[in-house]
């Protein structure tokens, strides 16, 4: 699907779009896409930054505006970080503002012509997304949340990462992979030295963060590698096609 025709330019993390931009990447399309990256402002260990969850959401979701005709939008930065409040610099707003903002952001798009909204979500503890697409769905309202899990492990086993999700919770293989191929001079030494595992997190709503891990890490980060966080995001990407067609196809068949 991919076409120079439909790449959206993006500074950063932020759109470069025009208004004549989308106007045209929209027209003679039975449905208008827009792309939402949904991070987070938490902790990452020593060696991640504070925004990595953005950082990781906003490179899936500009891999996936230069593949798709979609509608790119800047990300929401501060998300539902509560189980990390115990680490210096995270920051959260409360599950009701983060519903509340993703549905204005969907009502304002629809106002515009821009009917069908996908969250691309950077961050585990964001559960209120789900429920946000469960309503909008139930409303006849276009709305996905992406990746789901079988788009992760999928990507995994493709990228050839040796941790498992459950494993690879926060800051392991997997981010680290990915900031490593797309912000390498964001990752700090450390991470080689990083990992730790705590497979056995039932209490973790209860506890937070902090009731499992010192350091902020759960994962193996030591794994991590460039060449492995490239292949995430093509696998990633590869997967939205089937969103994209859903979504699209919806709309013309009158569902």
């Amino acid at each position: 699907m991919s076409d120079s025709g439909i790449r959206s330019a993006a500074h950063g993390p932020l759109p470069a779009d025009t208004t004549e931009d989308v106007r045209n990447r929209g027209a003679g399309l039975s449905a208008q896409v827009a792309v939402l990256p949904v991070g987070s402002f938490e902790q990452h260990g020593r060696y991640l930054p504070l925004a990595t969850d953005t950082l990781v959401a906003c490179a899936l979701a500009r891999e996936l505006a230069g593949a798709y005709p979609v509608h790119l939008l800047p990300p929401v930065t501060i998300s539902c970080s509560h189980e990390h409040a115990a680490w210096p610099g995270t920051v959260s707003i409360s599950s009701v503002t983060l519903h509340a903002v993703v549905r204005d952001i969907a009502a304002s798009l629809s106002r515009s012509g821009v009917d069908t909204l996908v969250l691309v979500n950077g961050h585990g503890g964001n559960y209120v997304l789900g429920n946000v697409v469960q309503e909008a769905s139930a409303r006849g309202e276009r709305m996905a949340l992406f990746p789901a899990a079988e788009d992760w492990e999928r990507a995994l086993e493709r990228a050839g990462v040796a941790t498992s999700l459950l494993t690879d919770m926060h800051a392991g293989e997997i981010e680290t992979s990915i900031l490593l191929h797309t912000h390498p001079e964001l990752v700090r030494p450390g991470y080689e030295s990083a990992d730790f595992v705590a497979d056995d997190r039932r209490h973790l709503l209860t506890l937070g963060m902090s009731g499992y891990t010192d350091s902020g890490v759960i994962g193996r980060p030591s794994l991590g590698s460039a060449e492995k966080g490239k292949e995430l995001l093509a696998s990633l990407t590869d997967s939205f096609g089937a969103y994209f067609s859903l979504l699209t196809e919806e709309k013309d068949t009158g569902r």
